[in-house]
């Protein structure tokens, strides 16, 4: 099988990465941590949400993070968006790209949301078209798509229902993610062979958790489906305030090491990639979840 020959990681730790984090993380750690990223070669950068503090007090210095990016040129900066209310932040702050995201499952989108799926695509309808009609561009996510922690199983057709809506809306690119990290390669070979009969695999892209330590297996058979673009986060952080044992995203350094060995093309610098990863955990004062930064570092040790 065909895998891609060139692929782009979209760097979330910065957002989804740091967001469940306890204890507030300084504003000039959030930005170096993005300069180092982009200086590693990460050509979309997810850098902040513009969500209620009330909800995701981590994200509160969203307007602040924005400002003191250093910006650099070909690279994206997305925010999280959730509402009009967000989408005036986020145009105040500058963005010139927004992310919408619903659910796959009624229960998961009341718990993360607030609102039923066809209110939150109601919601999500109205931000893509404040975004398109001021030139920016609007990136779809779909959660829980692989497994849903108060419904158990989703279909395939719940997904590629979401998918279409967000489609219609004007979403660029559509993320199928399995946000508590349950999905299996069959699952995942299942679920994207789906969707993309209704929107075209180049415009797909992967989002695994390692919950089960399936994200990198479940990333190759996205690859086999032709999907070219994959969310990751640095160091492995992250996890879901919603699913109660959801571990981080998969860890770019995991999936570069893994592409590396495909011979994929990323333009991205593995080297720095791990010391940005060795920032943040040195801020955090935990060691980095990623298999092969620990694996490279004992080795250049030895």
């Amino acid at each position: 099988m065909m895998l891609p020959k060139k692929v782009k990681l979209v760097e979330v730790g910065p957002r989804d990465g740091l967001q469940n984090e306890p204890t507030p993380v300084p504003t000039a750690v959030k930005v170096e941590l993005i300069h180092r990223l982009q200086d590693a070669g990460l050509r979309v950068i997810e850098a902040t949400a513009f969500v209620s503090p009330k909800w995701v007090p981590q994200m509160a210095d969203n307007a602040q993070v924005m400002a003191a990016i250093r910006r650099k040129p070909g690279v994206a900066y997305p925010v999280l968006v959730p509402n009009r209310k967000g989408l005036e932040g986020a145009l105040a702050a500058g963005a010139e790209e927004v992310v919408v995201f619903g659910a796959a499952t009624e229960s998961f989108s009341q718990k993360n949301t607030n609102c039923s799926i066809a209110e939150g695509l109601a919601r999500f309808a109205e931000v893509a078209r404040g975004a398109l009609a001021r030139g920016l561009r609007v990136r779809g996510d779909i959660s829980a798509c692989l497994g849903c922690p108060y419904e158990g199983d989703v279909s395939p057709e719940a997904a590629v229902r979401v998918a279409r809506a967000l489609d219609e809306m004007g979403c660029y690119e559509i993320t199928v993610a399995d946000t508590i990290g349950v999905g299996t390669p069959g699952k995942t070979r299942e679920v994207f062979e789906a969707v993309s009969k209704h929107i075209p695999p180049e415009r797909l892209a992967g989002h695994f958790h390692d919950t089960y330590g399936q994200a990198l297996a479940n990333t190759y058979a996205a690859l086999e489906c032709g999907i070219a673009t994959f969310d990751s986060s640095v160091a492995g952080l992250g996890g879901c305030p919603y699913a109660k044992g959801a571990t981080g995203n998969v860890a770019t350094e995991d999936v570069l090491y893994m592409l590396n060995g495909l011979g994929i093309e990323t333009g991205i610098d593995i080297e720095k990639l791990i010391a940005a990863g060795d920032y943040i955990c040195g801020v955090l004062g935990r060691a980095t979840h990623s298999k092969a930064a620990r694996a490279l570092a004992a080795k250049k040790a030895a």
